[in-house]
């Protein structure tokens, strides 16, 4: 298996592609799954992880870079514009629509943490994705987001830093960056020991910046993740357990999902279920009985 660059289009901007597909002609039509991973990453993290293991089971499956990361273009660079995620997950699930090798009826999306939250929304909103499962997936509004920060003093100092960085941009163009991950810095994005992002055998790859737009805090810390799970009715799968980020608000999600919604409950960490086999493997497991059971055929 050979995965295949692709290209996708969210409004003008050029979406970096990668398909994942056993067959090796393009040819005929199968269920389809969009995997997209945590924030402030690239596909070849998470995303092409569990890409690799679906296409081992016979899908097609696509990643490819948001706007403004990785190998996509967009601007500004390494900002985490939720919005703008939110409508690239609806352009890239319109495009893959339009493919003669993915089946009518059949295109899933499979989200790893953040990722989760804006596939939601675009649902919510009419994306046109037919089955929706979530593994370790982070789920936040303004109220439960703001604890990880510091509480109300550590958001408002960030929305300053943010505020003033927006201004530059806006000014100069400039693009006022910070670590996406660093520990013990309290201005980068993760601040917090977390081996996943520090170890090039994880997932500090080669293709992804270690550094997020400051102004990205005007959009993280005022995003809802939690109100479009009402106005979604696909079927749907949650994998979480008690150690992974807010698993209130992932039992939250379930109890407010407007349709069908599975909640499986598993254990490890956050980043476990990123990279780690036997987190992996059986988010896989669960994964795949869902699109099996919701996918046309």
């Amino acid at each position: 298996m050979t995965p295949r660059p692709f290209q996708f289009f969210s409004g003008d901007t050029p979406l970096a592609v990668t398909v994942h597909r056993a067959a090796e002609q393009l040819m005929e039509p199968g269920p389809t799954v969009l995997v997209t991973g945590s924030w402030l990453t690239v596909r070849e993290q998470m995303p092409d992880r569990y890409a690799a293991a679906l296409a081992e089971r016979g899908y097609t499956a696509i990643t490819f870079d948001f706007a403004g990361f990785g190998g996509s273009g967009g601007s500004p660079r390494q900002a985490e514009v939720c919005a703008r995620k939110v409508a690239d997950i609806a352009a890239a699930a319109r495009a893959v629509r339009g493919l003669s090798f993915v089946r009518p009826g059949a295109v899933g999306h499979l989200a790893v943490c953040a990722s989760a939250q804006y596939a939601l929304r675009a649902i919510a909103e009419g994306a046109p994705i037919d089955s929706f499962a979530a593994v370790a997936g982070w789920f936040h509004d303004a109220a439960t987001v703001a604890p990880f920060y510091g509480g109300g003093a550590g958001v408002g100092e960030r929305l300053r830093r943010a505020g003033e960085a927006l201004e530059t941009y806006q000014r100069t163009g400039e693009v006022v960056t910070v670590p996406a991950y660093q520990a013990g810095n309290d201005r980068a994005g993760m601040f917090l020991e977390m081996d996943y992002y520090a170890n090039p055998s994880r997932g500090a790859v080669a293709t992804w910046t270690n550094q997020m737009a400051e102004l990205s805090w005007l959009h993280w810390l005022t995003f809802d993740g939690l109100t479009p799970a009402a106005g979604v009715s696909v079927p749907t799968l949650l994998v979480h357990a008690d150690d992974c980020v807010l698993p209130d608000n992932a039992r939250e999600v379930a109890r407010r999902m407007g349709g069908q919604c599975e909640l499986v409950w598993a254990e490890g960490g956050q980043t476990d279920f990123y990279d780690q086999e036997k987190q992996v493997t059986m988010a896989i497991d669960a994964v795949d009985r869902h699109f099996r059971a919701t996918l046309a055929r």
